[in-house]
Order: C-alpha cells, then sequence, then structure tokens
C-alpha cells in the first residue's frame, strides 16, 4: 500500500499582516499631500448666478462663514437621493435663533435646493433630508439669524451617477 502525505487543515491567521515601515511612510506622504492640496471652497469661488440666488435669500446681507455645519458625503455615488443634515449652533431662544436654513447648487436646474422655516420653539436648529444632486458641484447652506446676519458653509461634492439632468449639462 502507498503512503499518502497526510491532509492538515489550513488554520486561519488571528492577525492580518502588519503593514511595514515603508508602506506606512509611503501612504503617510500620499496623505499628506493630499491634505496640502485640498482646498477649502469660499463664497467668492462660486458663479455669478449662484451668488445672486443667495443674495436674493440674504435679501443682501453680508455671508459669513462658520456656525453652520454641512453634513454630505464629499463622494456621492448617486445623485437620485442624496442624504444631508444642516445644522446651525444657536441656542434657539426668544432673542437668537435660526429663522431660515436654505441649501443652494452650483450646477442643478435650478438653483435652491431647499428652504426651511425655524422658530425659537423649533428646539433645534437642524435639517436633515435627501436631495437631488445633477453632477458634482459646490452646495452652499445658508442659515439666517433673527438678527439679520447670514451664515453660510460651501463644500464641494463629487458624484458618479447624475440625476435631474434637464438638455445639457
Amino acid at each position: 500500500m502507498q503512503n499518502l502525505p497526510s491532509i492538515q487543515p489550513l488554520r486561519p491567521a488571528k492577525f492580518p499582516a502588519r503593514p511595514t515601515r515603508r508602506q506606512l511612510l509611503a501612504s503617510s506622504a500620499a496623505l499628506g499631500t493630499l491634505l496640502l492640496t485640498a482646498q477649502p471652497c469660499t463664497a467668492a469661488d462660486l458663479p455669478e448666478d449662484l451668488l445672486a440666488a443667495i443674495k436674493a435669500f440674504t435679501r443682501g446681507a453680508p455671508l459669513r462663514e462658520g456656525r453652520v455645519t454641512f453634513d454630505i458625503a464629499s463622494l456621492i455615488d448617486n445623485g437620485n437621493a442624496v442624504p444631508i443634515v444642516v445644522a446651525v449652533a444657536s441656542p434657539m431662544t426668544a432673542a437668537d435663533h435660526v429663522t431660515a436654513i436654505s441649501v443652494f447648487n452650483e450646477r442643478n436646474p435650478q438653483r435652491d435646493v431647499v428652504n426651511a422655516q425655524f422658530g425659537p420653539r423649533s428646539g433645534r436648529a437642524e435639517l436633515a433630508t435627501r436631495i437631488r444632486l445633477a453632477t458634482s458641484q459646490k452646495l452652499v447652506a445658508v442659515a439666517q439669524m433673527s438678527d439679520g446676519t447670514c451664515w453660510s458653509k460651501t463644500v464641494e461634492v463629487i458624484v458618479t451617477l447624475a440625476a435631474c439632468i434637464e438638455g445639457d449639462a
């Protein structure tokens, strides 16, 4: 009879292989380069028609950066239903509260995406919804305060599958 080798079951490794020092250095260098080349969006970088829509909403009040947080993914697979959350740092008292939050876009057929009204009884100045995005573009969330000031946050998103395109995009 022939002597067959015995078959040993494979044992899975307890931990994945650790990266080498060279891989860690290369990864950190790539991340550092990416962070240095990324530039924040500001209202000055926006097209004229988008600035006109924002100015109509703010009634000519100067737009300040800050107080607004705009939670949206920077890479969007499908532009048909994109979840967003816009929140404003405000005590929401009768003397100091958010009166309105509006979201504007750069390349959709209509510049204003959503507009919500708030009052001191709202409790929190937070808007959570889903929007449609035509293509990669800049979005601006603007909050009007009870004292007449307007605060904003501008983000840039990349959309891989476009939605709501009318005519030429």
